[in-house]
């Protein structure tokens, strides 16, 4: 059983510093949408009681949601909905999780979960245009063999924390279903959006949250503890506000699309991300961009793309194999790094790794580049330095040292060319 709330609005004061990423875009099907629906299909529930952190109002009050302001190029990434940390729950379904008892959701709304259980799977096989957004308000889920929540079909599903404590794991190996390998704590075959107020614990004897279209990340904070990737999408990883703490992976941040090798992109532009991980600490096919927010990585690699583009940010680097590398992972493209702003130091491991290291070129427009290591550079193709500082071992340089001394552009690398 479940029971309809009437007249509750999420109300929270917009406070501190919001970031800035960009402006956002606005999808008149998304902003402030919420869908009546029926009873979730096949869900077994306990009625749930009014939950913590949800302002009870009048139906004339309005809202005041927290939005994360974007602006420039990250424009086209995220919509309004995506960017409000609040829900609306005016119409919103709720449900108290019990032992054993899945969730089914089979239509486009909002919907409030609350309690503590085993083996329970949150399951959203909605329509192809549904909206489908899963509140987390003090919610407690640990699992055997299979995800906490499954996204099976919908358009895009927002998993959004209120200003709550809230925890999703998996101890044992995932079981598949049928074809599909459900190997994440949280596992969606379309559009997945984090955001929220609050807490989410995730732990995983495989991948955190696996995404298999575009993921997204706009608020709330992640503390991840997993075997594998902490998040993983095939098609895209954007990140605009939150923080996102991991504590143990093989990958923090993959993106890639092993049939597609034009797909598999990593964009940051806020927020805060903390990331320990054995390989790389942010990985994909295509590019990374930064433009903004504060990155620390601790790994083998720390940043690994065909093209890497760093615009903005405060990055920290410190890793055993190479800091950046710009490889040939995507036809598609040609390996560069690029730095136009920001500040980024990288500091390295004993042995032959590189702290910047490009198949192809380097390129330092802007920002300051702190490289502390035996190999500060090395690039196959050309190095140019149009402006911005260079730091290799304490030392400001505005120079690039190859290490790679039988390649292109062996030797010293300074100004136009890097030759």
């Amino acid at each position: 059983m479940h029971k309809k709330f009437t007249s509750i609005i999420v109300a929270f004061v917009l406070a501190g510093t919001l970031v800035a990423c960009g402006s956002a875009g606005t999808d008149s099907k998304e902003v402030g949408t919420t869908a009546t629906s029926s009873d979730a299909a096949g869900g077994t529930t306990t009625a749930g009681s009014e939950a913590s952190g949800i302002t009870t109002v009048s139906d004339t009050t309005s809202e005041t949601a927290q939005v994360v302001r974007v602006s420039g190029s990250a424009s086209d990434l995220f919509t309004e909905r995506d960017l409000t940390q609040t829900a609306d729950i005016s119409s919103a379904q709720t449900y108290t999780v019990s032992d054993g008892q899945d969730i089914q959701i089979t239509e486009a709304g909002v919907y409030v979960i609350s309690g503590s259980a085993k083996n329970v799977t949150i399951y959203v096989e909605a329509q192809d245009e549904d909206k489908v957004q899963i509140v987390l308000d003090g919610v407690s889920i640990t699992n055997e063999s299979m995800p906490c929540i499954y996204v099976k079909n919908a358009d895009k599903t927002f998993i959004t924390t209120t200003e709550s404590e809230n925890s999703l794991a998996v101890t044992g190996s995932f079981t598949t279903d049928g074809n599909t390998n459900t190997d994440a704590v949280i596992f969606s075959k379309d559009d997945l959006i984090l955001n929220g107020l609050g807490t989410l614990e995730i732990s995983s004897t495989d991948n955190a949250v696996s995404c298999k279209n575009d993921l997204k990340v706009t608020g709330g904070t992640y503390n991840i503890s997993c075997s594998h990737s902490a998040l993983e999408s095939k098609d895209s990883i954007a990140i605009a506000g939150g923080t996102v703490n991991v504590t143990s992976s093989v990958d923090a941040l993959h993106a890639e699309d092993s049939d597609d090798g034009t797909k598999g992109s990593i964009y940051i532009c806020g927020g805060t991300l903390n990331l320990v991980a054995s390989d790389d600490g942010i990985h994909a096919t295509t590019t990374v961009e930064i433009d903004g927010g504060t990155i620390s990585v601790s790994a083998g690699e720390g940043i690994e793309a065909t093209q890497i583009r760093i615009n903005d940010g405060n990055i920290s680097i410190e890793a055993t194999d190479d800091g950046i590398n710009a490889a040939h992972k995507s036809d598609s493209d040609s390996p560069l790094v690029e730095f136009n702003g920001g500040y980024t130091k990288i500091v390295m491991g004993a042995g032959d790794t590189d702290g910047v290291d490009s198949n192809g070129d380097i390129t330092v427009n802007g920002g300051t580049v702190d490289v502390t290591g035996q190999s500060t550079f090395d690039y196959d193709g050309t190095a140019t330095v149009n402006g911005g500082t260079i730091i290799e071992n304490g030392t400001e340089t505005n120079t690039m040292t190859n290490q790679n001394l039988g390649g292109p552009g062996g030797g010293m690398g300074g100004g136009h060319g890097g030759h």
